[in-house]
């Protein structure tokens, strides 16, 4: 499996990491089929913004409602890792249902992708997955 995203995309989740930090960047990836449309950048309610995130539940639960609602399909979230790397954490992993959606973790500089799975190879929940960074147009965020 891999996931496409424009390197404006991916430009403009690079930029929204480095605004954020030290605290963690979170947020919702809109697309079909592997590909990003755009993304939706969501406050990060964990206690301890820090060293991790949680997406507002009443922007998941809207995202979720629009999507039953023939809107926009849900195909993963992002989050940032500002001092470490981009490969996902033990605690990202005891947060991760293992819904096959993407988890895409930036820190400002690169990024990776992975996919929540039953079985995953790293920490028993995420498989890595190729990140397909495409010098396309695209629309970014939604407000």
């Amino acid at each position: 499996m891999r996931l496409v995203i424009s390197s404006a995309i991916l430009g403009d989740l690079q930029q929204l990491a480095l605004e954020m930090a030290p605290e963690e960047a979170c947020g919702l990836l809109f697309g079909d089929n592997g590909t990003v449309s755009h993304f939706k950048a969501t406050l990060n309610i964990a206690e301890n913004r820090l060293r991790h995130f949680e997406i507002d539940p009443a922007d998941l639960i809207a995202a979720e409602r629009a999507m039953r609602n023939e809107g926009p399909k849900i195909i993963g979230y992002f989050h940032s890792h500002p001092s470490g790397d981009v490969e996902p954490s033990e605690t990202d992993a005891a947060m991760a249902a293992a819904d096959e959606r993407i988890w895409l973790i930036i820190n400002g500089e690169e990024a990776a992708a992975w996919q929540a799975t039953q079985k995953g190879e790293i920490y028993g929940r995420f498989d890595p997955i190729t990140l397909d960074c495409q010098s396309t147009k695209g629309q970014t965020a939604e407000n």
